[in-house]
């Protein structure tokens, strides 16, 4: 019997998700309901921020406390070179610009030495947990109040990842999380921001509701109310925030199998010569296992599509994180003029590095067979 393939994330659905989605379904309430401030509640606690905001997605998290606190035209905001585009995008669409920033090599983390270097001004700095391992928050928290700028984390692949004694999310002004379908936890789609910030709080729950001044529960009479402040339609359904309570449930069990997969597979990467991992750990930062990079020699001795075609042909999905720096997007290399060699770590990790799965799908011998298929594949390429 051939093994069944393993794909790159699946998310973890039961029979509890759907009894909640049923629930409420049937109950006509589909949003402004009590299940999405449970829903908040429940994450505040489990990352230890006073307050947490249900967004429709990490995106419109990020672009939300952006707004919230005046970034416009004229100003510069710090992002990492290596990223998903999301986290430049919403700088852009405030009118503001991206100041992008290399990476370190050890870690793919925004280079927190690059940004204390910036040149000039910065309203904002935003650093992204590299797939799931926290950044030098010290450093990038002491360069940022440096610059006057205030720090929002992009925590889109961070839940439950650890700096020093605190969670990431807890460590700058606001940290956004993203519920994607192969995160760590998922909402089918959404996203948390959270921050112990109480009028921060306040005025992202009002501003991710088009503005109005007073929500559903709080009008006296049904459909009055007044708009005193621009906003968006940014908010999470109550058939989303269920899933993510029930998700939310089930944590645990999902993190320890991510963190037994990527300490089995972190292990026997080690084992091939020429092949490395990044760390689960470096320093104060432990990693919260969205998956683990593997880094060909840089070189670039290794075809990588050989080796990504040899994964797949023995069952085995994989990702690339990310396909290029983002100033080198056409988008932003046409607009801002950057170049091939403008971002050499970034560039390097996008063009050597192959992200392999390290979820609780993977089961019990899961791990090894990636282990085994890259093993072959590497060879094959070589």
């Amino acid at each position: 019997m051939t093994d069944a393939p393993i794909p790159f994330g699946k998310p973890m659905l039961d029979r509890p998700v759907f009894d909640a989605v049923n629930e409420v379904l049937e109950s006509g309430i589909l949003v402004h309901g009590q299940v999405t401030p449970a829903f908040e509640e429940a994450f505040a606690a489990r990352i230890g921020a006073k307050h947490a905001v249900a967004v429709s997605s990490c995106t419109a998290g990020l672009h939300l406390v952006l707004f919230v606190n005046g970034v416009g035209p004229g100003d510069r905001v710090a992002v990492p070179a290596m990223t998903h585009v999301a986290t430049a995008h919403v700088v852009e669409l405030q009118g503001a610009e991206p100041v992008f920033v290399d990476v370190d090599p050890a870690t793919g983390n925004m280079d927190a030495d690059l940004l204390a270097a910036v040149d000039g001004p910065l309203k904002a700095v935003m650093p992204v947990h590299y797939l799931g391992l926290p950044c030098a928050m010290d450093a990038i928290n002491e360069a940022a109040a440096a610059k006057g700028a205030f720090v929002l984390e992009d925590c889109a692949l961070a839940v439950d990842a650890v700096y020093g004694t605190k969670k990431a999310g807890t460590l700058g002004l606001a940290g956004a999380f993203s519920f994607y379908p192969v995160k760590h936890m998922t909402s089918i789609e959404g996203g948390m921001v959270t921050t112990d910030d109480e009028e921060l709080a306040t005025q992202l729950r009002k501003r991710r509701a088009f503005g109005y001044n007073r929500m559903l529960g709080e009008r006296a009479r049904p459909g009055i109310y007044d708009v005193d402040a621009l906003g968006f339609n940014y908010r999470m359904s109550e058939v989303e925030a269920a899933v993510g309570l029930k998700q939310l449930d089930q944590l645990d069990g999902f993190m320890a199998a991510r963190a037994k997969n990527a300490e089995t597979l972190h292990a026997a990467l080690s084992e091939i010569d020429g092949v490395t991992a990044f760390p689960l750990e470096h320093g104060p930062a432990r990693s919260s296992f969205y998956c683990l990079n593997a880094v060909l020699p840089r070189d670039g001795s290794v075809d990588r599509d050989k080796v990504v075609d040899g994964l797949k042909a023995r069952g085995i999905g994989s990702s690339i994180h990310y396909p290029g720096p983002v100033p080198l997007f056409t988008y932003y290399s046409e607009k801002y003029g950057y170049r091939r060699g403008d971002f050499p770590v970034a560039e390097w990790l996008a063009d050597q590095t192959i992200s392999l799965p390290v979820g609780p799908h993977l089961g019990e011998e899961g791990a090894g067979r990636i282990a085994d298929a890259f093993r072959a594949a590497y060879d094959d390429a070589r």
